[in-house]
C-alpha cells in the first residue's frame, strides 16, 4: 500500500504560484483589460447583476475602486447601471451583450493559448494536467 505524501506549505506555495504565473502569461497574453476590469467582468458573467458594494467586496477592492471600474466599463459599453427592484435607492451592475462577448472571447484566446502550451508537452503529461482539472475546479470552488 502506498505510503500518503503530505502536502507541506512549500509544496502548497509552489502551486500557487504555478497557478498564478500560468493565469499571469494566458491574461497578459490574451486581452488588454487592466485586471480588475477583467475580474469585474467575469463575477457578472459568473454571478449575474451585483451591487457595487458586493463586487467591490468580491474583486477585492475599495467600493471607490469599484465604482472607478463600473463607470469605465460602462463607458466602454461592456457593463450597465440599473435600478434595483429589490430597493429603488440602489443599482445593480449589469453585464451588456458586448460585455458577454468580450469576456467569452478572452477566454477563448485564453483556452487557444493554453492548448498550443498544452501540445508542447508529452502525451503523459498532457493527461495529468487534464486529470488534475476536476480537483482543481473542486480547490477553486470551495
Amino acid at each position: 500500500m502506498p505510503v500518503e505524501r503530505q502536502v507541506t506549505e512549500d509544496d502548497a506555495l509552489q502551486l500557487v504560484l504555478a497557478v498564478h504565473r500560468l493565469n499571469r502569461t494566458l491574461r497578459l497574453s490574451t486581452t488588454d483589460l487592466p485586471p480588475t476590469q477583467l475580474i469585474v467582468l467575469s463575477l457578472l458573467a459568473e454571478h449575474g447583476p451585483m451591487r457595487i458594494g458586493e463586487l467591490a467586496a468580491r474583486v477585492p477592492c475599495s467600493q471607490p475602486t469599484a465604482t472607478t471600474v463600473v463607470a469605465v466599463l460602462e463607458a466602454a459599453g461592456l457593463a450597465r447601471r440599473e435600478p434595483d427592484p429589490a430597493d429603488g435607492r440602489a443599482v445593480l451592475i449589469i453585464l451588456t451583450d458586448e460585455g458577454q462577448e468580450r469576456i467569452t472571447s478572452v477566454a477563448r484566446r485564453e483556452a487557444e493559448l493554453l492548448d498550443r502550451r498544452m501540445a508542447e508537452l508529452e502525451p503523459d503529461e498532457r493527461e495529468i494536467v487534464l486529470a488534475a482539472t476536476p480537483l482543481l475546479r473542486r480547490l477553486a470552488g470551495r
